[in-house]
């Protein structure tokens, strides 16, 4: 009996071990018939909340936005203090090793980067939405989960 099993498991490996190689047309075959998902863009949210007293704060966060928007999915929401940096009349804000406030809102709209502020503080700063610059736009809650696919990654100044 032991011998019939010795012979039933010999058995077995040796033909498990006579398949034939896989021929190059064989392996393109498979690699075409392989479906490969698009990567997700991950997108980025930078939520500012400073203005005027803190131009170094305001300026480096409008600057990583830009230099994000180059590859990922942007959006930039503004609140508090901020909101007063995006309406038509607002002062231009400076600050030694950036651009200003003003250009770097303007590539952020050329490059289609969501630019939002706050409608409860634009009230509260005694403006309304018609008083923001061009291209940017009262925040809608939607706006912060449509902007991208993929995860979503927050850096807050």
């Amino acid at each position: 009996m032991k011998n019939l099993g010795l012979l039933f498991i010999s058995g077995l490996m040796m033909f498990s071990c006579n398949q034939m190689p896989k021929t190059a047309s064989d392996m393109n075959q498979e690699k075409e018939s392989v479906v490969l998902a698009k990567p997700v863009k991950n997108g980025m949210l930078i939520h500012i909340t400073k203005g005027y007293d803190d131009p170094h704060r305001v300026l480096m966060a409008l600057k990583m936005a830009t230099m994000m928007a180059e590859d990922k999915d942007v959006l930039v929401y503004m609140d508090i203090d901020a909101v007063g940096l995006l309406v038509k009349e607002a002062k231009d804000l400076n600050h030694p090793g950036f651009e200003s406030a003003h250009t770097y809102i303007k590539q952020l709209v050329e490059k289609n980067v969501g630019v939002y502020a706050c409608p409860t503080c634009i009230k509260v700063a005694g403006f309304t939405p018609e008083d923001l610059m061009e291209g940017v736009q009262a925040a809608q809650k939607d706006k912060f989960f449509d902007f991208t696919k993929g995860r979503i990654i927050t850096l807050d100044y």
